[in-house]
């Protein structure tokens, strides 16, 4: 069973995080959830990333605000997909500061970016990712996928019935 790693600067992002983790839940994708800085507990990133395939985990998920620094140091020392979620935090430029951090990345050092406070995303391309080789996955991907359609061609029904 393929297992995700969640992880985030501090607390407060959480509530955008959170978005990720419900989707991965949704679609019964076990999930570690953790606070890692980049710039307080270096300690605990340099361990976290290195060990994160030797610990089972299939995809990282890694949101911060600010400089974000965090999503890019994972993928430096990790060999598993890195997936950033730009935070719009409380020290930030209008969230621009996090996204361009987790964005622009050397070459040889990729971190897949989401919109900003797009932890929804996150979890649906971590789910994507994984459901490449678990057709279980893949199968609620495509359900989920369907729902989506199916609520689209319902919100035209109800415009045209106008």
């Amino acid at each position: 069973m393929s297992k995700v790693a969640v992880v985030m600067g501090s607390t407060s992002d959480l509530p955008v995080m959170q978005d990720a983790i419900d989707i991965l839940n949704g679609f019964d994708i076990e999930v570690d959830v953790d606070i890692v800085s980049a710039h307080r507990t270096p300690e605990k990133l340099f361990d976290f990333s290195k060990n994160a395939h030797k610990n089972g985990y299939t995809v990282i998920i890694a949101g911060a605000g600010g400089a974000a620094h965090l999503p890019g140091m994972v993928a430096s020392m990790s060999p598993l997909p890195v997936i950033g979620v730009p935070v719009k935090s409380s020290n930030s430029i209008d969230g621009w500061d996090s996204i361009l951090s987790i964005l622009q990345m050397p070459g040889g050092v990729p971190v897949a970016t989401v919109a900003l406070n797009g932890a929804k995303n996150a979890g649906i391309l971590a789910a994507q990712i994984i459901g490449s080789s678990d057709k279980c996955v893949l199968d609620k991907i495509i359900l989920y996928k369907e729902g989506l359609k199916q609520k689209v061609i319902e919100g035209a029904k109800s415009v045209n019935s106008k």
